[in-house]
């Protein structure tokens, strides 16, 4: 055995360096669920060797490997780690991006319990589609805690288009440095800045340097006070859509109507990363109208990642909704400093932006719309099984309504309400983003080879949706913590 043992873990000395064989971990006594094994939820046993997954038995109890740690996991079930993969890690949920980046006391413990939140919900890889300081990402991974972290770079942005428009004239090209000219979306862009180092080969040549595994662009027209925004022409995102491919990346398109996703999907997109609450002229149709149903055949067919993110609309329906801040579940992801804070007036200061002079109730009535089409979309999509990569979009704006890892839970929530099955979530929020995404050799699974994030849950996730707030135990690269003490009131 010992000579067995040994010789292993020289095999994986040589596979996956570094390993560290006195750090063998054996989970046994737990029912299996992973995704690609759906049919096969049994007991069985899991060896984790140097982070990495290197044994899966499936069956009676084994013998633990000589030197093993031990972990009985009680008869509970061991899944992958979920995968987030839409999530914006500079933006402090609550805070104006001058307030978050200001170095603010609440703003620095947010920082850095903010990798926990996520991993106390389950979530050990998030996904950043749009980089707008790298060293956020350098310190998210200097925390001791912390899911593994993918990004897009920066994103390819128009000039003058959604979400620079957000920004003065005089800052804007600065804060976005990849942004693209388009000759036929002509726009007033400073002299200083020269139109051949900023085409769409040198924007996708950033994100590749920066260590990007996918490329984010917009079709956005705007909203509030920044409507009629420019867009970009079908000939341009070919041009991204060809620079994306030939560089091996995933293209992802923030788009939110019927008009963008169609844009989108007509240039193979590979990722939508919103869900379809603007549906134009048709938004008045109380069932789901046959060009959207043609539309979202084509997603099916293409396999087209589908983000739906519910929680945006909720995020910011969270200024409205009594109660809200008083949740016992909002202590669990977010420091006590700043969660009093929300309640000041100076924390209050972007309802006056989501409810636009509109009492709470009016806001809430008014949210009604977007959400029966959003959940008319899921359903249908849901019905045709199509290709549902999970993205919560933490944060999608400055509410405080989306905080990290129970963003994502409550996502599941209101995905299941809207028709996607449990198993459908499972496999959104596992394989699903990882081979979407260009992962599944390293995640979404449980099997030999692939990093050990794994999560130790009371509940299936294919039994109930409440399962996701049942773990007990998780596991980033093989380091096992208690769920108790990611919480933001651990003591």
């Amino acid at each position: 055995m010992k000579r067995t043992l040994l010789s292993a873990c020289l095999a994986t000395l040589m596979l996956y360096k570094p390993a560290f064989c006195a750090d063998l971990t054996w989970i046994s006594n737990v029912k299996l669920v992973s995704p690609e094994k759906l049919d096969r939820i049994e007991t069985g046993s899991v060896l984790i060797d140097g982070g990495r997954i290197t044994r899966v038995e499936r069956g009676p109890a084994k013998a633990a490997p000589s030197g093993a740690k031990v972990v009985d996991g009680k008869g509970y079930y061991l899944t992958p780690g979920l995968i987030d993969s839409h999530v914006h890690l500079h933006a402090v949920p609550g805070m104006s991006m001058e307030q978050g980046a200001s170095g603010d006391s609440m703003a620095q413990n947010y920082f850095r319990q903010m990798p926990r939140s996520f991993l106390y919900h389950g979530f050990t890889t998030v996904i950043d589609l749009a980089v707008s300081d790298y060293g956020v990402i350098d310190r998210f991974r200097k925390e001791p805690l912390h899911p593994d972290v993918f990004h897009c770079g920066e994103a390819l942005v128009l000039a003058n288009g959604y979400p620079m428009s957000f920004m003065t004239p005089d800052t804007r090209f600065k804060s976005f440095g990849n942004f693209l000219f388009d000759p036929a979306m002509p726009t007033t862009v400073p002299a200083e800045f020269a139109p051949a180092t900023h085409t769409v080969a040198a924007g996708v040549a950033r994100v590749v340097k920066a260590g990007g595994i996918c490329v984010k662009t917009h079709f956005e027209r705007g909203f509030g006070a920044n409507r009629n925004l420019p867009v970009m022409s079908s000939a341009k995102f070919a041009e991204v859509r060809a620079a994306t491919a030939q560089a091996g990346k995933v293209l992802v398109t923030h788009a939110n109507s019927f008009e963008a996703q169609s844009f989108a999907v007509a240039g193979k997109a590979d990722v939508l990363a919103h869900g379809m609450w603007h549906w134009g002229a048709l938004n008045g149709q109380a069932g789901l109208p046959n060009e959207i149903k043609a539309l979202l055949d084509k997603i099916v067919d293409q396999r087209t990642g589908y983000q739906p993110t519910m929680q945006v609309l909720y995020g910011l329906r969270a200024y409205v909704e009594p109660g809200y801040l008083n949740d016992p579940a909002l202590r669990k992801v977010v420091p006590a400093s700043l969660l009093a804070w929300f309640s000041t007036p100076e924390g209050q200061w972007f309802k006056p932006e989501v409810t636009e002079g509109e009492d709470d109730a009016a806001v809430m009535q008014g949210m009604e719309g977007p959400l029966r089409r959003q959940r008319a979309v899921v359903a249908y999509l849901a019905g045709r099984d199509a290709n549902f990569v999970f993205g919560s979009d933490t944060p999608s704006s400055p509410t405080y309504g989306n905080l990290p890892g129970l963003n994502g839970y409550r996502e599941m929530q209101q995905l299941h309400a809207a028709g996607m099955s449990l198993a459908q979530i499972f496999k959104a929020a596992t394989i699903n983003n990882a081979r979407t995404f260009k992962l599944d050799a390293e995640l979404g699974s449980i099997e030999v080879g692939k990093a050990a994030n794994l999560l130790l849950m009371k509940t299936s996730p294919l039994e109930d949706v409440s399962a996701y707030d049942s773990v007990v135990t998780v596991w980033v690269r093989g380091q096992q913590t208690a769920r108790e003490a990611l919480a933001a009131d651990y003591k």
